[in-house]
């Protein structure tokens, strides 16, 4: 049923009186509509059209979208017009009515939509209602709670538009996961370069890592470009080339701060862009600068100008520069964002019916490699001299070490991207138990987190400090415990708070996993569990991955849910010495 049409965007009528002309006028920079009248209608205009260029009196010139063009239409009801390009104007009402007409709907009646037949997962309700509300609107944020699936409601919108080329920003540390469910919910070409549109055996996706001086050449021609934030500055002027038409920005709170030369490149993408969707778990929304700050990349003064928006929004709370001050009502913020299409948040408790008690995803993260070559040094040289060693036990030892250096060069060369992962949670309110194994990961986590006032449960405390640190997780003193992935036995009382469980590290137990996820996963859980496991493309990741039935496009295994037999332990042992055997070999392969 379509809903009435506000009164505000009824048509304005021919009027004999007019105060001024209006013309859309088309340049490099954008579309614009150009008001040349009146004083008292260009002062009205600027004031309503914050932004409003304008040289002389009575000139005003402002961008032309759906948004401006509603309150250009109820100005002109106040001050009529004569309108230059008729057709234009026109064209733009029928499409700016259609819009307000679908917004109405979706504010009263969620909408849900199928994606287009390149997306090859399956949305559950709310997601779909998320890919619905993002086709709508065009320029919004999906605000979900950390775990709702905005990665995959983003995929979902640029399978369905098509809006090519598109280009995906995220920070460093994600960048290999949206490549890997790029790869797993869409039809990739194998081949990055060649003809753009030419064949139709998939999209092709180019993950831009490094700045254009040590790339040395063009970008090759893709669908689908991704790139990290700190890589903005140097590969501006270039992605401005490709006359980019779609741009998801991942975790868009990291362009919560301006005055930054990111912030300035990706202001500038986003203005030439059609559609511009934000992801972002965190609740940004009460804070003034920042919330401000993020929907300008979204839609240009959506929110007025700063100043405006944060006299009548905010209460301050230290300079005017500082970006301290708060939204004085963040739920009245938040339903007129959702009411004007610019932001959709669903949490955890309003879908639990369609989420499972317990979820497992399997997260791609970089790993440092200089960091890990300097360190897997060591167990090259061991590989190498166990070739040697004739006595089998000798050999045995000497494999066996080389494999245990091996594994904790994996974990400290992953550790920073595995802080900054667990850091998006914690950021997000998402009471978080980290599990790793070695103590040097432990420590690089602990420092990169000490913000967040972790506590830890490792063979490094006492039985009382161990105690104490649940007490303080279950208290809300910190929302970080730290546990070493093999002492997890017998910890209780965690799950009345947690909402997330991360894996830094692998084990090649698949019942030790199962153990730590029960430390959240037990009776008295009020919530879905996120276990997140964080893998890397090097070291011991693979082969542990392959050992424990994980895979990083999908999850496989049940990874210890049913308890384990001795059969079972002995067959993961045999399964486990012949993956450990696939390192041996790698680490040989390294010393030849």
């Amino acid at each position: 049923m379509t809903l009435p049409l506000p009164q505000y965007l009824a048509m304005p009528t021919d009027s004999a009186q007019t105060f001024g002309t209006l013309r859309r006028v088309d340049e490099p920079q954008g579309k614009f509509w150009v008001i040349d009248g009146d004083p008292q209608v260009a002062v009205m205009a600027k004031r309503l059209f914050p932004g409003s260029e304008g040289r002389g009196a009575g000139i005003a010139k402002f961008s032309a979208n759906r948004r401006t063009f509603a309150e250009l239409v109820w100005l002109m009801h106040r001050w009529p017009l004569k309108i230059e390009n008729r057709a234009e104007f026109e064209a733009s009402y029928r499409e700016t009515v259609e819009y307000v007409q679908q917004r109405q709907a979706a504010n009263s009646s969620p909408i849900n939509t199928v994606p287009n037949l390149v997306f090859k997962g399956e949305l559950r309700p709310f997601q779909a209602e998320g890919l619905s509300w993002c086709l709508t609107n065009g320029r919004t944020l999906i605000a979900d709670e950390m775990g709702l699936g905005k990665t995959v409601q983003g995929i979902a919108f640029l399978a369905t538009r098509q809006s090519w080329p598109a280009l995906v920003v995220a920070p460093p540390h994600l960048t290999l996961h949206w490549r890997d469910k790029l790869s797993e919910f869409l039809e990739l070409h194998s081949d990055t370069a060649g003809p753009l549109f030419e064949d139709a055996n998939g999209l092709k996706v180019c993950v831009i890592s490094c700045t254009p001086r040590v790339m040395k050449g063009p970008l090759p021609k893709a669908h689908i470009y991704v790139i990290h934030y700190l890589l903005l500055k140097p590969w501006r002027e270039k992605l401005k080339e490709l006359n980019i038409q779609s741009i998801v920005f991942d975790e868009i709170q990291e362009l919560r701060h301006d005055g930054t030369e990111k912030y300035a490149s990706a202001s500038d993408l986003a203005t030439m862009a059609t559609d511009v969707i934000g992801l972002s778990g965190t609740p940004i929304y009460n804070r003034g600068s920042e919330i401000w700050n993020v929907m300008n990349i979204l839609e240009y003064h959506c929110l007025g100008d700063k100043d405006s928006f944060r006299r009548e929004w905010c209460v301050q709370g230290g300079s005017s520069m500082s970006g301290s001050e708060s939204v004085r009502d963040p739920a009245l913020l938040n339903a007129h964002l959702r009411r004007e299409g610019l932001m959709i948040r669903r949490l955890k408790a309003d879908v639990l019916r369609e989420l499972p008690a317990k979820r497992r995803v399997v997260q791609l993260v970089d790993s440092d490699d200089r960091v890990f070559n300097q360190l897997v040094a060591n167990a090259v040289a061991l590989a190498k001299e166990s070739s040697q060693l004739t006595d089998a036990l000798a050999r045995g030892r000497s494999e066996l070490e080389a494999i245990n250096e091996t594994r904790k060069a994996t974990g400290v060369a992953k550790a920073p991207a595995a802080a900054a992962f667990v850091r998006s949670l914690l950021e997000a309110e998402q009471p978080t138990i980290l599990f790793s194994h070695h103590h040097a990961v432990q420590d690089i986590l602990l420092d990169l987190l000490k913000e967040f006032n972790p506590v830890c449960i490792t063979g490094r405390q006492t039985r009382e400090q161990k105690w104490q640190a649940i007490e303080e997780f279950k208290s809300g003193k910190t929302n970080l415990v730290l546990i070493g992935l093999r002492a997890a036995t017998g910890i209780d009382g965690l799950q009345g708070r947690v909402k997330a469980v991360v894996m830094a590290e692998l084990d090649w137990s698949p019942a030790v996993h199962s153990q730590a996820e029960d430390r959240g996963h037990r009776d008295g859980l009020l919530d879905s569990l996120l276990c997140y496991y964080l893998v890397s493309e090097q070291g011991t990741d693979p082969e542990m991955q392959e050992a424990l039935g994980i895979k990083v496009s999908q999850f496989i295994g049940l990874m210890g849910d049913i308890p384990e037999t001795d059969e079972d332990q002995a067959l993961a042992m045999q399964a486990s010495t012949q993956y450990m055997q696939k390192i041996i070999a790698k680490l040989r392969a390294r010393a030849a």
